[in-house]
């Protein structure tokens, strides 16, 4: 065989490796991560969608038929409308020990996964989420990332980082 139609035959091999690697790395491109991330988004990054007020939305419930006990302090909390919620409602009495996460939430593990409808998002203070469908989540900073709305604490930020930011705590979610 020539030198030259070798190299040819090399250089076919090569641009076919490069081809199938790059496939598989896009591929990746759009799956979920495995981890949480640590870090806030940048601050150039706009956030895609506002953290709530503390008035409720049409989505919101108006009855409130669940209480979350953080510790020993029972909070106000406006509950969401969706699947999500009434999977969880159907879980209850839940005691959930959970711990200390970036700096700006504590995560906890509901024990089973359940319905979800991520959608990525700027969580606030206050703000309880599902993270992966089988965490609950309440912030008391902010970040953005891919979570389903469970609810929101109706506290201050001030309030929010004394129950919250002084190491892992206990929460229950019982009926009303």
């Amino acid at each position: 065989m020539s030198t030259r139609k070798h190299e040819s035959i090399c250089l076919e091999k090569r641009l076919i490796i490069l081809l199938l690697a790059l496939a598989l790395l896009l591929s990746g491109c759009g799956a979920e991560p495995e981890e949480k991330p640590t870090e806030e988004a940048p601050a150039d990054q706009a956030p895609v969608e506002e953290p709530p007020t503390a008035e409720p939305s049409e989505t919101e419930s108006e009855e409130q038929d669940m209480k979350l006990i953080i510790g020993d302090t029972e909070v106000p909390v406006t509950w969401e409308e969706n699947a999500s919620v009434d999977a969880l409602r159907a879980l209850l009495p839940l005691t959930i020990r959970m711990s200390m996460y970036g700096g700006f939430e504590q995560v906890g593990p509901i024990g089973q996964k359940i319905a979800r409808e991520d959608k990525h998002t700027t969580t606030g203070h206050g703000d309880i989420v599902l993270y992966s469908g089988d965490q609950i989540v309440i912030f008391y900073g902010s970040n953005s990332w891919s979570y389903t709305r469970l609810g929101h604490v109706d506290l201050s930020q001030e309030e929010m980082e004394e129950l919250l930011s002084n190491g892992d705590v206990t929460i229950t979610i019982r009926e009303d």
